[in-house]
């Protein structure tokens, strides 16, 4: 019962907003206008789907709800119910506050492979009333092969990160996107121009969470640790290692920093694993604000001395 009142207040910020489209031979065209209502015209985004998972979500919420009433959960239940419901209160406060001066900036998430950049960045497009993208999944799509593993496979490694850099390049250009993109987006430099666009915020995550959370649904799907040798976990710690001393200098370029170590020691965690996607979601959107704040602040500053 307290998985599912939890995952009740989440669910449809999960679902994202995607916009529909028609797929054609180049990547990312669309007609000018605001916000939400650009018509993107390629990568087979179905709005559909989106819209009958998020009915469906919110259904789920309210029978939820209902549940609790009718079934009288114990008092350890409603706690957990009760904070998670506090959790997505504080979270919507604080989008509230920082919509002006976010701007329609888009939002780019970036960090190592299983630290929870999808996740994150649905909930953070819901709470904003933004539209949500998957770097990879929009190469994927533009290419026309189900996987980044099998890109990867049939093609190179060169090939998709210069696709990559084709998409980033598109999105740069448009408002209003929580992007979630690859991990290793970071290491090219005309990839930050693209995202500089916007705001970058980091996902920092323990090398031994993130080896966890991969080891567990398994190493197929990730091409960059596929072919290390050993049992699962140890296979990601060790290529995670290398990959994170290789970029972690290029992580370190965002404008925020989220770091689930000190949000767990805050909250009197020992474990990363025992904070909620909300409660990340959270912490990023105050990371945002305190870089805009700073950032408005220098501008006064040297207008003022100017």
């Amino acid at each position: 019962m307290e998985a599912g009142a939890s995952l009740s207040l989440q669910s449809c910020s999960w679902i994202g907003c995607e916009k529909a489209g028609r797929k054609s031979g180049g990547f990312l065209l669309f007609s000018r206008g605001r916000g939400e209502e650009k018509r993107f015209q390629t990568l087979g985004l179905r709005d559909s789907r989106s819209r009958v998972a998020l009915v469906r979500s919110r259904h789920l919420e309210s029978k939820v709800s209902c549940s609790y009433k009718k079934a009288g959960a114990s008092s350890a239940e409603s706690q957990s119910f009760n904070a998670a419901a506090d959790e997505a209160l504080i979270l919507k406060r604080k989008a509230k506050d920082i919509t002006s001066s976010l701007n329609e900036r888009c939002i780019y998430l970036v960090g190592m492979m299983g630290s929870g950049k999808t996740t994150v960045g649905k909930i953070l497009s819901e709470v904003l009333g933004y539209s949500f993208f998957d770097s990879d999944k929009l190469v994927e799509q533009a290419v026309g092969v189900p996987s980044v593993a099998q890109i990867f496979e049939e093609y190179s490694e060169a090939f998709f990160r210069d696709n990559e850099s084709k998409v980033l390049r598109d999105l740069s250009t448009m408002h209003r996107l929580v992007v979630a993109t690859g991990g290793g987006a970071v290491i090219r430099p005309v990839n930050w121009k693209y995202m500089k666009q916007g705001m970058t915020v980091w996902l920092d995550v323990p090398l031994e969470a993130l080896a966890r959370r991969i080891a567990a649904v398994g190493t197929a799907s990730r091409p960059l640790l596929h072919q290390e040798p050993g049992d699962p976990y140890t296979k990601a710690f060790v290529r995670l290692s290398t990959l994170s001393e290789e970029r972690g200098e290029a992580y370190a370029n965002a404008d925020a920093r989220v770091c689930l170590h000190t949000i767990a020691a805050k909250q009197g965690h020992d474990d990363v694993s025992s904070l909620t996607p909300t409660a990340i979601a959270t912490e990023a959107l105050a990371k945002v604000e305190s870089f805009l704040t700073e950032k408005a602040s220098i501008g006064r500053s040297s207008y003022l001395q100017g």
